[in-house]
């Protein structure tokens, strides 16, 4: 078998946005191909309007059909690019990263904290 090499995807062009950005983007959940890892970065670029969001990459369990929190970010409200990481042998650290495998149905969800316009974008690599 082909050893996986890292696939990189546009969750989110960059735009001004006011609300949430749940259940990655609106598109359901996402099947992972057999990767063990996942890099997600958003990109804050303008925040005149003094917006506030939060970023959360969920897992979802195939019992009960509910999702479970890998890792929850911390508000963002000032223009900085930041990157969360989720894979086996990652280091714990709060906010940032986890040590856990990415689960088969996962999801990425962007919570607008407030209805004030933020300008970003969120892309992610799946990592072998």
């Amino acid at each position: 078998m082909a050893e996986l090499q890292p696939i990189d995807v546009v969750l989110l062009p960059s735009a001004s946005r006011t609300t949430s950005q749940n259940n990655t983007a609106g598109v359901g959940d996402t099947l992972n191909p057999g990767y063990t890892g996942i890099r997600v970065i958003l990109d804050m670029t303008v925040v005149t309007a003094s917006p506030s969001v939060t970023l959360t990459i969920q897992g979802k369990d195939p019992a009960s059909g509910k999702y479970y929190t890998l890792l929850a970010g911390a508000a963002v409200t000032t223009a900085t690019t930041n990157v969360y990481t989720v894979a086996p042998n990652a280091p714990v650290t709060t906010n940032v990263s986890a040590n856990a495998e990415l689960p088969e149905t996962f999801r990425i969800n962007i919570v607008a904290n407030n209805a004030n316009a933020g300008t970003y974008s969120v892309g992610y690599t799946l990592l072998p």
